[in-house]
């Protein structure tokens, strides 16, 4: 049972939380991202290159033989997954730089030194009046 208690109380840490809410919306980013590029980007990327489809370019290995399927080297997907990484990275990097720019803002503005208490006034009067 106390196995059980240490894992339900690592769970509910806030960091755990938060890596977990990050991860869901991190996978439907990628999704987001790959319909981006598969439907929206390449194609007209390909459309100027010459009508290519991407999704379409291989280099067949080994033709396909009775039952055995051709084996190919599929390197417009390739492409188009290197794509999708590429936007994903720059948006992550554009997160992240934004969240240093926060930190250093708050490292920058130091916090006034507090107000002296009432006896330390007086006991700074009474020094300063001892020195005369």
């Amino acid at each position: 049972m106390s196995m059980m208690k240490e894992f339900r109380e690592f769970a509910m840490r806030g960091n755990v939380v938060d890596m977990a809410v990050g991860i869901v919306i991190g996978a439907a980013f990628g999704k987001i991202v790959s319909s981006f590029v598969n439907d929206v980007l390449m194609p007209p990327i390909g459309l100027a290159v010459g009508g290519v489809k991407f999704n379409e370019l291989a280099v067949t290995l080994k033709e396909a033989t009775g039952d055995a399927e051709a084996v190919l080297l599929k390197y417009g997907a390739f492409i188009q997954t290197v794509v999708d990484f590429l936007i994903v990275a720059f948006a992550i990097f554009l997160v992240i730089k934004a969240m240093n720019s926060l930190k250093r803002k708050e490292e920058a503005a130091p916090e006034a030194p507090p107000e002296p208490s009432k006896e330390e006034v007086l006991l700074t009067e009474i020094r300063d009046l001892l020195k005369k």
